[in-house]
């Protein structure tokens, strides 16, 4: 069986990918392990000759760092902190974001600068690898000083505290170690505050949702060559020639991808009585492209967090170095999830408007594609859905990361409200892989209207594909399961 090696190798994205998809089990490297037990163990030392306070380690926490903590209560300390800050409220966060959190979680503390134990890690491991999932919660995190609620939800179960879903089944905690055969971890000193400091819940949706809008990209530039091609659109404006002239990447890919996907069809290039196309089709290049030269940088800075150290304070054993800085602001991530929020609602939003056009009974279509439109209303009402819910996008898409709230009595007096982009963007995500189904359902539906000319190769397969799950529609039928049908075909055939 293959096994993930939590190592100083860098962690990419597409690598992510592979281990959530495949659900390879992870495990600690040689030297991971040898880094994490030389951190602790300086720490430790470092502890017993140092009479100066060293925050979070000797002292409370935020507005509380001026308060020392005796020797004996540095463990108590760590669990307080853990149960005190399990604030979480909301909706639970999915099963496969909750997976990332924990492999992130364990690649952060993995490099020795953290001073967890290596029984804690190996823990996270355990979790990881059993299918043991934390109960999290989406709200409560200021994406600032880390995801403190979000991670203290995940990190209670190391404590026999909170709940867990095992296998699909929600447990207490508890019980669940009890089933494994695992005790409570006792946090050490410095434990709670690496566990809970980070940025593992706004990066675990940030690669979540990268992944995801990596896939509908591909998508949507398949879904509208069929759109194209179904109104009878012209293939000119993708010629290379056009946009090698304005060299964005990402235009200049989709451009040469959309001839790709159409090559061969006898519908592209037969004989056009319209000299040109509105701009949903014809300036697919322009707006798909904008969005994968998008996911592109967005994939740079996310893969540089999950690499990283953004627990506080940072410990260096070798510069013989304990340094209270600020890796924990979410800022960064923030940023680029709302910026990849707006780039993906894009890809619905032209979406919507390819829709709109097929059903709008123009260049020998029908209106709203039924042979006999009047006692049948078609295709009318699934462009209303779509239009729905891009316009919730939009409101979506206010950026989260201009907001900050201070807090902790203004000792954290800016935030990154990361986890708000977060959460966000996985629904803008979600929403824009509906709007690319109901323009795949509209879009297979008009082109039966230009038989017996054909599509593209390419392009026939994934119909006949899809034929095995939505049917062609002669009169109006119940729609809303055909929709649900269409969502699951691309997230399982596609």
């Amino acid at each position: 069986m293959e096994i993930h090696y939590i190592s100083a190798e860098r962690l990419t994205i597409e690598r992510v990918g592979e281990i959530i998809e495949n659900q390879i089990p992870i495990a600690l490297s040689k030297d991971a392990e040898a880094k994490i037990v030389r951190c602790r163990e300086y720490l430790d030392s470092k502890m017993e000759s140092q009479s100066e306070p060293i925050y979070g380690i000797t002292t409370g926490f935020g507005s509380l760092c001026n308060i020392s903590i005796s020797a004996d209560e540095l463990g108590t300390l760590q669990k307080n902190l853990v149960m005190s800050h399990a604030c979480g409220t909301g909706d639970r966060v999915p099963s496969e974001v909750v997976r990332l959190m924990l492999l992130l979680k364990v690649q952060s503390l993995s490099y020795g600068h953290s001073g967890v134990q290596l029984v804690t890690v190996q823990r996270l491991i355990d979790f990881y690898n059993n299918n043991v999932l934390p109960v999290v919660y989406q709200q409560g995190s200021l994406g600032a000083s880390g995801d403190l609620a979000p991670l203290a939800h995940l990190c209670l179960p190391l404590l026999g505290l909170g709940a867990v879903e095992v296998e699909g089944i929600a447990m207490d905690a508890s019980e669940a170690l009890e089933q494994f055969g695992w005790e409570p971890i006792n946090l050490q000193s410095k434990e709670g505050l690496a566990l809970l400091n980070g940025t593992q819940f706004m990066s675990a949706y940030g690669v979540w949702s990268l992944l995801k809008s990596m896939r509908l990209s591909r998508q949507a530039d398949k879904i509208a060559a069929l759109s194209l091609d179904a109104f009878d659109g012209r293939i000119e404006p993708f010629c290379d020639e056009v946009h090698i002239v304005r060299s964005h990447r990402g235009q200049i890919d989709t451009a040469r991808n959309m001839r790709r996907l159409l090559e061969g069809s006898q519908i592209i290039c037969r004989q056009k009585a319209h000299v040109q196309d509105p701009y949903s089709f014809r300036c697919i290049p322009q707006v798909h492209g904008a969005t994968k030269d998008t996911i592109a940088y967005v994939s740079i800075v996310l893969e540089n967090e999950i690499n990283s150290v953004t627990d506080n304070p940072t410990v260096f054993p070798e510069q013989d170095m304990v340094v209270s800085a600020g890796n924990f602001h979410g800022q960064p991530i923030a940023l680029v999830m709302d910026f990849l929020a707006i780039a993906v609602a894009e890809l619905a939003n032209i979406s919507e408007r390819r829709t709109y056009r097929l059903i709008s009974g123009s260049r020998g279509l029908p209106s709203f594609l039924v042979a006999n439109p009047g006692l049948n209303s078609g295709f009318m009402i699934p462009q209303y859905t779509a239009a729905s819910i891009v316009s919730q996008n939009k409101g979506l898409c206010m950026p989260a990361s201009v907001d900050s709230i201070p807090s902790s009595q203004s000792q954290e007096d800016h935030v990154s409200m990361g986890s708000n982009a977060a959460t966000k963007l996985a629904r803008v995500v979600d929403n824009t892989e509906r709007v690319l189904a109901i323009e795949l359902f509209n879009a297979a539906q008009a082109l039966e209207f230009r038989r017996p000319l054909r599509s593209s190769e390419c392009i026939e397969k994934m119909v006949t594909k899809y034929r095995t799950v939505v049917p062609y529609i002669d009169n109006d039928r119940l729609m809303y399961p055909l929709i649900e049908a269409s969502i699951n075909f691309l997230q399982k055939e596609f």
